[in-house]
């Protein structure tokens, strides 16, 4: 793909997320298609976001179980930006029409404290930048087709990450931990829709430590110059499967000790 390619990708999909009208599959578009051009559609939706007044609070791992990444089939997680607009309060109501085909997973969220960066980031160097941890749930959405209808073809993992790891939304629950309190491996979560459990799961899903899945983001975000700065909020994988969101849903994340947090959908 050529710069222009870039660039023309990263328009149709902010076109998509402003229309709520999903767009074909850049890897049927563009069959040579890698994880450069797909990290570099992300990076042009960035610059305009920026651009239209945006501000960057965190980054998403995704990916980040073996169960997702056998589907896809890619032995490594991928990564999105969280922009300001997408935080929600703790038991809000997303208004209806907001997204396309929303979807909900539950998280730990790394909140950091100073900035953590490079090729050779440490568990320990991740531990030491941490202000706090605490229960979050992230927001999906998909601005490209997850199936193209002729040909019957999913989306690669180069769809999702151009289209910004179908980032959408976060939204942080009210409690606040070290990031030493417990064995994040332990922490885990029942995740309910309409009152009804529909999905569990532990952290030693991601990657088999959540703290483990911050620094594969770091290391991976030396390679194209960046680094994560104090303040942002990171989170870090899920560890259970997709919830379908559709209007009306009502969420609750139940991580018992750890905290709770909710999220509706009008």
């Amino acid at each position: 793909m050529t710069a222009d390619d870039h660039a023309s990708a990263a328009a149709d999909l902010l076109q998509a997320e402003r229309s709520r009208e999903q767009i074909g599959l850049l890897t049927l578009r563009h069959p040579g298609m890698g994880m450069d051009d797909a990290y570099e559609v992300q990076k042009a939706i960035y610059r305009q976001k920026l651009a239209e007044g945006r501000s960057v609070i965190g980054w998403k791992i995704g990916l980040t179980s073996k169960a997702m990444q056998y589907a896809l089939n890619i032995d490594i997680p991928d990564s999105g930006i969280l922009f300001d607009d997408m935080a929600f309060d703790n038991g809000s109501t997303v208004p209806a029409g907001r997204f396309i085909q929303p979807r909900i997973e539950a998280e730990i969220a790394f909140v950091m404290k100073s900035a953590v960066g490079g090729e050779y980031v440490t568990r320990d160097n991740i531990i030491s930048a941490t202000d706090y941890v605490a229960p979050s749930i992230e927001i999906l959405d998909t601005r490209i087709q997850r199936v193209d209808p002729e040909t019957n073809k999913a989306r690669t993992v180069f769809d999702t990450i151009s289209d910004n790891a179908a980032n959408a939304g976060i939204v942080l629950g009210a409690e606040r931990h070290a990031v030493d309190a417990f064995d994040l491996r332990w922490v885990g979560a029942l995740t309910f829709r309409n009152g009804e459990v529909e999905e569990t799961g532990l952290g030693a899903g991601v990657l088999n430590d959540p703290v483990e899945s911050v620094v594969w983001l770091a290391r991976r975000m030396a390679q194209y110059g960046q680094s994560i700065e104090p303040g942002q909020v990171i989170l870090s994988g899920s560890f259970i499967r997709p919830v379908e969101c559709p209007s009306g849903t009502k969420i609750h994340a139940d991580f018992g000790f750890f905290g709770s947090v909710d999220i509706n959908f009008a």
